[in-house]
């Protein structure tokens, strides 16, 4: 009799880290309906509101037309609201994974390296795309689109609901990012550079957020997330094995990577150096948000633009290897005969050691009937 093969039904153990992993997303969302099913009792909404609501509004009265006008401004308890939104995206994450990337994957049967890459460029083509959308939005809105506005009032302490609710939203995000190292199985030579960059971003944000330098850093934002847009695009394109495409997105993203990089430069130089400069402060008042000392805006500013010379000292180095790999390529092109020499060395090395003296001798009468 044939051994009936059993298929494996059992569930992991339910405090297992594979039962965690694999429904992780049911039970983050279920910690997030916590926070909002406490909004509709008494006793319990003025802690939910600390979560789910943006904290620290001001309510004034506008002068010119009588109505009341509500901002919003920085403080510790935005971090309650950094942790709830902090749950929503990681459920998203997973919603996009299992609906969207899974899906594709199967299609496309990749191999575990593209695989992993494949997830990891179409979640930030998603984040990118969303968010450079919305900040385009807000700039335009706001009336961001006059250089000026980016240092004239400052401190801009006071901010609108949608402004707030944009940058606790990146926090939220990159924040989100650590833990789904863990829920996505993430590789150990991969988690270095997720890492890194992952900080970056929120050490960033975070820095422009509490120090008040909103608007130049939304119109930085919105810059560099659309160009990693096209670079993840391309990306997942080449995946998609449309390479003409690919190579198209590619070149595109090489020239806007470039000039993103002097934007950013130049907005931070204008912002920090002259801009601010005009109402500098002798110290800092933390009481009204006011952070324009010379010490804080000559550090953000060579902050900004050594975080600009490794990125393109990155990009130029990428750039360099790839010449020296395509160069080493077409070398090996142009010299098949020695190439087919050391095959053939490598066959013959590879057959047991009679066939190997057969195969040897054979190749020596060849040559001699060859100079014959």
């Amino acid at each position: 009799m044939g051994m009936r093969r059993q298929r494996s039904t059992k569930n992991p153990p339910v405090f297992s880290h594979e039962f965690f992993i694999q429904n992780h997303a049911d039970i983050v969302s279920c910690v997030a309906m916590v926070f909002v099913i406490g909004l509709m009792f008494q006793a319990t909404a003025p802690v939910a509101s600390l979560f789910v609501t943006l904290q620290h509004n001001v309510t004034k009265i506008n002068n010119d037309t009588g109505e009341e006008v509500t901002s919003y401004m920085v403080g510790l308890k935005d971090l309650f609201c950094v942790f709830f939104y902090l749950l929503i995206c990681i459920v998203v994450h997973a919603v996009i994974q299992e609906y969207i990337l899974d899906k594709l994957n199967r299609k496309m049967h990749l191999s575990k390296v593209k695989h992993s890459k494949f997830n990891e460029s179409g979640q930030l083509l998603a984040f990118y795309g969303a968010s450079a959308v919305w900040g385009a939005d807000i700039i335009i809105k706001e009336g961001f689109v006059n250089i000026n506005q980016l240092w004239e009032n400052y401190p801009h302490s006071e901010l609108s609901f949608i402004v707030k609710f944009f940058f606790i939203m990146q926090i939220s995000y990159w924040i989100h990012c650590f833990p789904e190292l863990y829920f996505q199985k993430v590789k150990k030579d991969e988690m270095s550079s997720r890492i890194q960059y992952a900080v970056l971003y929120l050490v960033f944000i975070s820095g422009a957020f509490f120090l008040n330098f909103n608007r130049v850093a939304l119109c930085m934002i919105v810059l560099h997330y659309a160009v990693e847009f096209v670079f993840h695009l391309a990306r997942l394109l080449y995946f998609a094995e449309k390479t003409d495409l690919a190579n198209h997105g590619f070149m595109v993203f090489n020239a806007l990577f470039v000039l993103v990089r002097l934007g950013t430069i130049t907005l931070s130089v204008l912002t920090f150096w002259y801009g601010l400069e005009q109402t500098n402060q002798p110290n800092i008042d933390v009481a009204t948000g006011n952070y324009n000392t010379q010490m804080i805006r000559i550090n953000c500013l060579a902050a900004v633009c050594l975080l600009q010379a490794w990125m393109m000292w990155n990009f130029i180095n990428f750039h360099l290897r790839r010449m020296r790999e395509r160069g080493a390529a077409s070398r090996k092109l142009r010299s098949p005969k020695k190439t087919k020499s050391k095959a053939s060395d490598e066959d013959i090395s590879s057959l047991p050691e009679a066939d190997q003296n057969t195969a040897t001798e054979n190749g020596i009468r060849a040559r001699r009937v060859k100079k014959n």
